[in-house]
């Protein structure tokens, strides 16, 4: 059973920094594949933040580009966010994707082409 566990969320001011971690456990890392990031605002759709490929590729949305950094822990199987320059329109409830069952990554952000996701961590930012 594949599982991602998001931590790392929280509160944090105006152009403060966090990181985020997402735990996966049950994956079967076949090349290739595709680990994402996602958020949610209230009464907003999902969206895409990024993306990082097996082979260390990235994408990310324009509305983070330059400000968020994704990594990846292959030994520890484990997903990072890194955010730097926070804003309010930030605030969102972040989730880990991953892209399956096997062998497959789309190099996409939408959130059809992943299989398999996280229960979220809260980043509120305030001023």
């Amino acid at each position: 059973q594949v599982q991602l566990v998001e931590s790392g969320g929280g509160p944090v001011e105006v152009g403060g920094s966090l990181r985020v971690t997402c735990k996966i456990s049950g994956y079967t890392f076949t090349t290739p594949y595709c680990l994402g990031w996602f958020r949610q605002a209230p009464g907003k759709e999902r969206e895409g933040v990024g993306l990082i490929t097996s082979a260390d590729g990235h994408i990310y949305a324009d509305s983070v580009s330059g400000r968020f950094t994704i990594s990846q822990d292959k030994a520890e199987n484990s997903l990072f966010l890194q955010m730097y320059d926070l804003k309010l329109e930030d605030t969102a409830m972040y989730y880990c994707a991953a892209t399956g069952p096997r062998g497959v990554c789309y190099n996409t952000l939408r959130t059809v082409d992943f299989s398999y996701w996280g229960k979220g961590t809260q980043v509120t930012v305030s001023s």
